[in-house]
């Protein structure tokens, strides 16, 4: 047992702490929390390490290193334990994402050694829900994505990444693991989408990170051509079905908060802002 205020990196015998604390907040930790249900503690399978921050001998805030950088119920004295780790290990995350204060707070700290970013998107809000608008008809036509229709929905995913991170998931590694990712997703039975008359993607959407608590929508794209026709809120209402029959009694999601037009339509469909999440892009 640690009797002192520490850090470490966690190992599989943590596992059941470690869900303890990512319990405490089950819809703003969904993304870290549904990789841990799934792979353990074990940084081969989890995709990264976990470090763990104690006060007196209990596990109290956890910080996920990965391809991202994740804090997580992080207290100010954990956030720079944190950091000083961070820093000496070296950046080797696209990005830092989390809760805003936490994150802010992380890249203050690092921005000296690891700056500058590509990208800070300080102020995304966090919004959930848990039922279907009254309103807004689920549209009929979304449905799953099939296996075998990987080369259909994997361009409208590119463009969906593309738009919304700055850069394309095909480069460096030629796209080999975000191909992977939506593969994944594909044969999870959490990608949706509406196909046109043409048979390419009008509007999609994933199912990403998902526990028995909360699951995060993720992905939300509108074919240019298709925009400002009304499409968006009732697609999002048929993910949304699927969501909370499937998957989790709740339902969340985070937005650029300069994306009027999305916050707009996820307050239709029955979105409300609970908090902030920050992402510093690299």
């Amino acid at each position: 047992m640690l009797t002192q205020t520490t850090s470490r990196v966690l190992e599989p015998s943590d596992l059941d702490a470690a869900l303890a604390v990512l319990d405490r907040e089950p819809v703003a930790n969904a993304f870290v929390a549904s990789r841990v249900h799934i792979a353990g503690l074990d940084p081969w399978r989890l995709g990264g390490e976990m470090w763990g921050w104690y006060e007196d001998g209990m596990l109290t805030s956890l910080c996920y290193a990965g391809a991202n950088l994740v804090p997580i119920c992080a207290t100010p004295r954990a956030v720079r334990a944190f950091a000083d780790r961070a820093r000496r290990a070296g950046r080797r995350c696209s990005s830092i994402v989390g809760p805003a204060e936490a994150t802010a707070q992380l890249w203050r700290l690092l921005e000296p050694s690891w700056g500058p970013a590509r990208e800070v998107r300080s102020h995304q809000p966090l919004m959930v829900t848990d039922h279907l608008p009254a309103d807004i008809p689920p549209d009929p036509y979304v449905r799953r994505i099939r296996k075998d229709e990987m080369d259909t929905i994997m361009p409208a995913c590119v463009a969906m990444f593309t738009e919304e991170v700055g850069i394309s998931p095909m480069a460096g590694d030629g796209g080999l693991l975000y191909q992977a990712r939506v593969a994944e997703l594909v044969g999870a039975g959490r990608s949706f989408a509406r196909l046109g008359p043409d048979g390419k993607v009008v509007f999609k959407a994933e199912i990403g990170a998902a526990t028995d608590r909360a699951c995060q929508i993720q992905g939300v794209w509108v074919a240019p051509e298709y925009r400002g026709r009304g499409i968006a809120a009732p697609g999002m209402a048929a993910v949304l079905r699927y969501a909370l029959a499937d998957v989790a009694p709740v339902a969340s999601l985070y937005v650029n908060d300069f994306n009027t037009a999305a916050r707009r339509t996820y307050k239709r469909v029955g979105f409300r802002e609970v908090g902030a999440f920050m992402s510093v892009l690299f």
